[in-house]
């Protein structure tokens, strides 16, 4: 699912320069713990033994935070993540506030779409809308001129300057983490043309026409590749690649439709970054999380993100001791008792492995009526039992 689908918008649009200066938060904690946590997350994605096991959240910005409802209330989408300094204000907010390993652009998996020759908007209520869908071969091929095309720096300015805000106020503090969707879910969103409950256009497309789906998932691969490249040349140290639809694949068209493609977008970019981790995160692939292990290697993924529907201790057995993997509190138990939150913590460290042995984050986004105190509670639970 698109993080854009939670952050709906009413229609005033006050000045970007006024907000940045009038709503600007306090820091609520000191943001560093040690000098060490300044690479801690970029260091537990690469596999490494860390000293204490790092926390971030999914949409780590977001809803449940009333500072970042003073802009998602009043400006659009695509007007904050578009606008390098209010995206630069919503990526902060979090890390302000709550003290959390890394910092994530603000943005949302869709922004380099208009680039491809595939605009969207967002509809309140709705979501995103594309009303040019890639429906037949015609479109597909225009789809496929435009992405050979696709220059991230040039046709997305605004992506470049934020990251570059950002790098400047987490250098030695943070990691700065980028992030992109993986190439299926990019080309669902594109056939589908918005939300879909069953997928069924891009699902035809693959079985009545599978050279076109393979065409247009090709040629996304590349471009998909290519903006990741563009966030780590301007700044993230760790980039996420995000299959946010796994949950309408079964193993077998996954195995055809989103792994070769979403292998590719890694090797692209550990060829062109060997030394920045990348991190794939399939939200409702744990179904077929055996599929998923010889996605982690030098070549390929840093690590595997895990949704919640899967015990960790169960997916560790499952994928052996050496993947490294990120997850997977069920992001609903935030809307519960400090206790609860501890002990899901607690679990989910021992189940990867103890302190050290992964990085904490939930199974998929933070819920939008989440209290602020229960997401610091879960990144204080994780100091507490994930620190050696």
């Amino acid at each position: 699912m698109s993080m854009i689908a939670a952050l709906l918008f009413a229609c005033a649009l006050p000045t970007a320069s006024a907000l940045s200066v009038t709503t600007k938060p306090t820091p609520a904690k000191p943001v560093v713990a040690s000098a060490g946590d300044a690479d801690l997350l970029v260091r537990a994605a690469r596999g490494e033994d860390v000293e204490r096991t790092p926390v971030w959240l999914m949409r780590q910005a977001g809803r449940y935070m009333a500072d970042f409802r003073k802009y998602s209330d009043k400006i659009p989408f695509r007007e904050r993540s578009e606008s390098p300094d209010i995206a630069t204000e919503l990526s902060l907010q979090c890390w302000r506030a709550f003290g959390v390993d890394g910092v994530i652009m603000f943005s949302d998996i869709l922004t380099p779409l208009p680039a491809l020759g595939v605009d969207f908007d967002v509809v309140k209520g709705k979501g995103p809308l594309i009303t040019d869908t890639l429906g037949d071969a015609k479109r597909i091929a225009a789809f496929v001129e435009a992405c050979g095309g696709f220059d991230p720096g040039a046709q997305l300015p605004f992506v470049g300057e934020t990251l570059r805000n950002l790098r400047k106020e987490t250098e030695g503090k943070t990691s700065l983490v980028g992030f992109v969707g993986a190439p299926w879910t990019l080309c669902a969103y594109a056939t589908e043309g918005g939300a879909s409950r069953h997928a069924l256009k891009i699902k035809a497309l693959m079985h009545d026409e599978p050279a076109l789906a393979h065409a247009a998932l090709d040629a996304m691969a590349d471009a998909v590749a290519a903006y990741a490249i563009h966030q780590i040349d301007e700044g993230a140290q760790m980039v996420q690649v995000f299959e946010s639809w796994a949950h309408q694949l079964n193993p077998a068209d996954f195995a055809a439709f989103s792994k070769p493609y979403a292998l590719r977008v890694a090797a692209a970019v550990r060829e062109a970054h060997p030394g920045v981790p990348v991190l794939f995160f399939a939200n409702g692939g744990s179904s077929y999380l055996g599929l998923q292990r010889d996605m982690a290697g030098d070549a390929h993924y840093s690590a595997l993100s895990l949704d919640w529907a899967v015990d960790m201790a169960d997916a560790r057995a499952q994928l052996g001791p050496s993947v490294p993997v990120q997850g997977n509190v069920d992001p609903s138990l935030l809307l519960g008792s400090v206790a609860d939150i501890d002990d899901a913590v607690k679990k989910c460290i021992d189940g990867a492995g103890g302190p050290g042995k992964h990085i904490l984050n939930l199974g998929h986004g933070v819920l939008q009526p989440t209290p602020e105190a229960n997401v610091a509670a879960f990144v204080d639970a994780a100091r507490k039992h994930g620190t050696k």
